[in-house]
């Protein structure tokens, strides 16, 4: 087969453009996706798999890239990434230190997202939009500004009382949600956890801590030609090719007219591209 370009899969870069413009990632290669929606895509996996970190050879992908030496090891694998309110860098007990002061101690946001239906979340404040983005949001809202990963996560287990922190995937890709005011759901939300927000709130200093009141609200569109009706995701695991009419890109998804492929699960994963013609 006549390959455009092969590489290491990764997560696709986003621009936040009226709709998202992508590319897909493979090695040093960055092809632009928005012009090929209408284009046959075929992805080979060719059989090798190398950690996104350190680059050896495994049979295996952990953590969405990486080897399992890498997962047991790295401080972004680690449980607390997962569910922060957990952290244990105080206990003095993080596997670097050095990586979560520059990760882990700076501000992150507490957002509310509508997805496949309304969420809450948690993302680092360099991470806006990109992280609506890559979950296939279709509008988010910040709602607090605070100073660690761990305090987000405190604020986060209070909503999580009352809604979702989960999108459903295949509900996503079948096309948009139903249409919510983000302003209006975030303030019922701080309503309901009112209390626990405020004996929250009174153990940190007030700079620590800030509600945004005034926030900017995201609405986001992306480049999709027609959603399936039924969503079938591809595995190279279990089927070395994938091809198709390309028909949109949402979230870390490529929709085909075949299928769906959810490219970051595949991080690591040597591919071979090749572009066909427009159908």
């Amino acid at each position: 087969m006549n390959y455009q370009c092969t590489g290491p899969l990764a997560k696709m870069p986003c621009t936040h453009k009226l709709p998202v413009e992508y590319a897909l990632k493979l090695g040093d290669n960055e092809i632009p996706l928005n012009a090929l929606l209408g284009r046959r895509l075929t992805l080979n996996y060719l059989g090798s798999i190398n950690c996104h970190e350190c680059g050896r050879r495994s049979n295996k992908s952990f953590a969405q890239g990486y080897c399992y030496p890498c997962f047991k090891r790295l401080p972004q694998c680690d449980t607390c990434m997962v569910r922060p309110e957990t952290c244990h860098y105080a206990a003095g007990s993080c596997r670097d230190e050095a990586w979560a002061e520059r990760v882990c101690m700076n501000d992150h946001i507490v957002y509310l997202a509508n997805s496949s239906s309304l969420k809450v979340g948690i993302t680092r404040a360099t991470q806006v939009p990109v992280r609506w983005m890559d979950q296939g949001a279709s509008a988010a809202l910040p709602m607090f500004r605070v100073s660690t990963r761990r305090l987000s996560g405190l604020i986060e287990v209070l909503f999580k009382e009352h809604v979702s922190d989960r999108t459903n995937w295949q509900a996503m890709l079948k096309g948009e949600p139903e249409v919510r005011d983000l302003r209006v759901e975030a303030e019922r939300l701080k309503s309901l956890c009112r209390a626990e927000l405020t004996e929250l709130q009174s153990q940190y200093p007030i700079s620590q801590i800030t509600e945004l009141v005034d926030a900017p609200y995201y609405d986001l569109s992306y480049p999709v030609d027609e959603y399936p009706l039924k969503v079938k995701a591809f595995n190279f695991d279990k089927a070395p090719e994938v091809t198709g009419v390309l028909k949109g890109v949402k979230g870390q998804y490529l929709i085909f007219d075949t299928g769906v492929l959810n490219v970051r699960k595949f991080t690591g994963y040597q591919v071979g591209l090749e572009i066909g013609e427009d159908v």
